[in-house]
């Protein structure tokens, strides 16, 4: 079946620029909620032998310690991941200290990991993110203006990059702007693991679009159809590739965010929404855009 995918170009653009609005709305009136990576602050994991205390039972208790934007998350039957602003020793052992007059005895729980970040080294961990985002987009955009410079007619090669890079932007913004929603209204912070999935899903999504590209490379020689519909064979021919292979990615990482622990939830959903939104844009964004081109280049 041949499925006529650019002749509904104005469909499926419409749509992605419907989701990149709210998103960069969302991202621009919300930002992101940052952890304390970026921000400077303490995350302290604890383990109790016996019954783990209520959550809200440990915010009562820690509430008159000014420790700033607390929050306590469960892990697993009898774990606890506690985060506060407050990165003093001082605090730190108070902490410890009321979290065992709630379990019975400072004998009824272990420290299992405590981190602790000044806010210098936040702010310079927010500068590297930025930098390693926008140096990836740089790098991406001239291979492949590298690696199809063979191709004149009726695209240009730099045109390919350009396309490309209009993809990833689009399924950056759109990931991030998920994240500045499920920050406003679920308390779900970002620290550098999303970074390490942002930076994944840049690069899963360009693999998708290469491939595609490429299959339209090679059917451009051979091709008798006018550019539009070689490009539309050439999506054909790798749809279901396409989306097996994001759909078996998928799978496991929906599993990862069901059954995996808190700790890695964050960096499994920003993956599930970014490689779901970047095979999305690979068939309906990044190919349609190289068609506008052309008709564009025509006028």
């Amino acid at each position: 079946m041949n499925f006529q995918i650019i002749k509904k170009r104005n469909i499926w653009l419409a749509f992605s620029i419907i989701l990149f609005v709210v998103a960069a709305a969302a991202l621009s009136l919300w930002g992101l909620k940052f952890g304390i990576d970026f921000t400077g602050g303490s995350q302290l994991e604890v383990k109790f032998f016996e019954q783990r205390p209520d959550i809200k039972a440990v915010e009562n208790k820690l509430a008159d310690m000014n420790l700033g934007s607390l929050t306590v998350q469960p892990v697993e039957d009898k774990g606890m991941i506690l985060k506060f602003q407050d990165s003093t020793k001082e605090k730190r052992d108070e902490t410890m200290k009321r979290l065992g007059e709630l379990s019975g005895g400072e004998d009824k729980l272990e420290e299992v990991q405590y981190d602790s970040v000044g806010p210098s080294v936040g702010t310079e961990l927010k500068r590297k993110a930025v930098l390693a985002i926008f140096w990836v987009f740089v790098a991406i955009v001239i291979y492949i203006s590298i690696a199809f410079n063979k191709i004149s007619k009726p695209v240009a090669s730099w045109k390919y990059g350009l396309s490309a890079l209009t993809a990833m932007f689009h399924d950056i913004i759109i990931t991030i702007g998920v994240f500045a929603i499920l920050g406003k209204y679920y308390g779900i912070e970002i620290n550098t693991p999303f970074v390490a999935a942002i930076l994944t899903v840049l690069g899963y999504s360009v693999h998708d679009t290469i491939v595609v590209f490429d299959r339209i490379r090679e059917n451009l020689p051979k091709s008798e159809e006018n550019f539009e519909d070689t490009v539309n064979t050439s999506l054909n021919q790798t749809l279901i590739r396409s989306l097996n292979t994001s759909m078996t990615v998928l799978l496991t990482l929906i599993a990862v965010i069901v059954l995996g622990g808190a700790s890695i939830r964050t960096f499994a959903l920003a993956l599930t929404i970014g490689i779901a939104i970047g095979t999305y844009s690979s068939i309906f964004v990044a190919s349609p855009l190289l068609v506008i081109w052309e008709k564009f280049g025509k006028k």
